[in-house]
């Protein structure tokens, strides 16, 4: 097999270092002058397609599909945060050399009518904590709390509805006090200052988080919490997008950019998710455009990341041409990608 040795710029550090894939020393020179060592996808749904009335759950096919694309993007390692279970829980089961490393929280948790129906089988709030014990029972190291949700119907989630908290307050807490004794950790989809609640009984990430406030964030923060704005689903334009959502749009992006900047104030980490819309770095370009410099942008997706999840970039490594600190958008056309130790483009 043949030894691939980069020398060059690693960022985010920024050191210069001489990196080799293999056993031989003087191996061939990979491509690329600049270098992170993995990236990571900290809010994905490897089994999410979308539907007539919303996102579908799809099979392994379609997992190991999107799990190719992602790797060719540069990922290692992914945080699944909801989908097949029957499918994303085998993968964080079974590691495989030739795909990045899966994380799984399995189903969505959320009770009748607050998700998509065609993409989670509802969990009554009395049902909770049984649900709970069965994913971590079947390898999830995450739970996917859906925090809030407007009313849904058959054609999908009401328009005008009133976005509302999914179960009562003491129900989540006993649900996180449960994965912690556990060993495993909640992410929530929240976007209401519901948000406030849920940081106050113990979630360890807070998913999307458009209303999220300083106080909000000095609390997160205090606790070593993190936060995954998945900014391409936030405020990335729709085709049908009328004059009324597009102002409210640009509204939440205006805001979003006041509040970013405080995350890494108050210690909060910030991660990037592609959700079932985006890119990784995508999402690096939309955290730069929201206040962040590009090497906080490019921590949240690798080294930052890798250290909230437990994650090592050992044997990982994407290699660009240019230097992403000058020119973001180079991120989106590595030159090389190493995964597991081998280069597979």
């Amino acid at each position: 097999m043949t030894t691939w040795v980069f020398d060059g710029t690693v960022l985010p550090s920024g050191d210069t270092a001489r990196l080799t894939f293999g056993q031989d020393p003087s191996g061939e020179r990979l491509p690329g002058r600049y270098a992170v060592p993995g990236l990571v996808d900290s809010h994905c749904h490897l089994t999410l397609a979308g539907g007539p009335n919303g996102p579908v759950l799809r099979g392994a096919d379609f997992a190991a599909e999107r799990l190719g694309e992602l790797a060719d993007a540069g990922v290692s390692a992914v945080r699944d945060v909801g989908g097949n279970r029957e499918v994303t829980l085998e993968l964080a089961r079974t590691a495989d050399p030739d795909r990045p490393l899966v994380l799984a929280a399995g189903r969505f948790l959320a009770p009748n009518g607050r998700y998509f129906t065609d993409a989670y089988e509802p969990v009554a709030p009395e049902d909770l904590l049984t649900a709970v014990e069965a994913e971590i029972a079947d390898g999830a190291t995450w739970l996917k709390l859906v925090g809030d949700f407007p009313e849904v119907g058959p054609d999908g989630p009401i328009r005008g509805s009133k976005v509302a908290p999914s179960y009562d307050i003491e129900v989540v807490e006993a649900m996180v006090e449960l994965a912690h004794s556990r060993n495993v950790r909640v992410a929530a989809h929240v976007n209401t200052d519901h948000v406030s609640e849920l940081i106050r009984v113990g979630i360890d990430s807070v998913e999307h988080g458009t209303a999220l406030t300083e106080q909000d964030l000095q609390a997160l923060g205090a606790r070593g919490g993190a936060w995954t704005p998945t900014l391409c689903a936030s405020v990335s334009p729709s085709p049908d997008e009328t004059p009324e959502r597009k102002a409210k749009r640009e509204e939440r992006s205006a805001y979003l950019a006041s509040v970013l900047p405080l995350a890494e104030r108050y210690g909060v980490r910030v991660l990037t998710g592609s959700d079932a819309v985006g890119t990784v770095a995508a999402e690096i370009d939309q955290l730069v455009r929201h206040g962040l410099t590009v090497e906080q942008a490019i921590t949240a997706a690798s080294t930052g990341a890798q250290d909230f999840l437990g994650l090592s970039g050992a044997g990982n490594l994407v290699t660009y041409d240019a230097d992403p600190r000058e020119h973001p958008g180079v991120l989106a056309t590595p030159a090389a990608v190493v995964l597991n130790q081998r280069r597979i483009s």
